[in-house]
């Protein structure tokens, strides 16, 4: 026997659950993160100027080879990356475009890290007097965010590049911080 007590349960859980689902999509539907180019004015930069063989450029992943080079030409480079036990990097040898090699490095480290539900959308680098900025992007639909990384994620994702960018000398990079949308990472 249904009396209207009955009814209007339904209908509050049916406009509970609408309020909730409405509310996460407004969150995500408006964010303008998620494409994200040189000329996109909304990205947040650290307020310092390169000054010194600076190198600053957003770059986007996409199922294509990052590594072709403008000029064709192509430099080789030690990259770092984890062992299965997260313990130690292993050096690896490959091929990075001259024309921006230190962007197409760190590129490379990155794709390797993205999975079904940690998604790395873009970075930037910025060095500025021997300091790598490395400012990420998040893709708004990753279902996990840096904060949920285990241990072992964190050590291969940060710790790759920054042995990568520290141990290729030509870069002369001494030091790797790490940024979201130009806040720091707590590590």
């Amino acid at each position: 026997m249904y009396s209207p007590k009955n009814r209007l349960l339904p209908l509050l859980l049916l406009a509970l659950c609408t309020t909730v689902t409405s509310c996460d999509s407004s969150n995500t539907s408006n964010n303008n993160d998620s494409e994200i180019t040189p000329d996109n004015t909304s990205i947040v930069t650290p307020k310092t100027q390169p000054q010194n063989s600076a190198t600053s450029s957003v770059q986007n992943f996409s199922s294509e080879s990052n590594t072709k080079a403008l000029s064709g030409k192509n430099t080789s480079i030690t990259l770092y990356v984890s062992d299965d036990q997260c313990q130690e990097l292993l050096p690896q040898k490959t091929e990075v475009s001259m024309d921006d090699p230190i962007q197409d490095a760190v590129g490379k480290i990155f794709k390797q890290q993205n999975t079904a539900d940690f998604v790395i959308s873009g970075y930037r680098v910025d060095i500025n007097n021997g300091i790598a900025t490395v400012d990420l992007r998040i893709d708004p639909k990753s279902k996990r965010q840096i904060s949920s990384l285990s241990n072992c994620e964190q050590f291969v994702l940060f710790n790759s590049v920054r042995k990568t960018l520290t141990s290729n000398s030509q870069w002369k990079i001494k030091n790797v911080r790490f940024t979201e949308k130009g806040q720091n990472i707590i590590m």
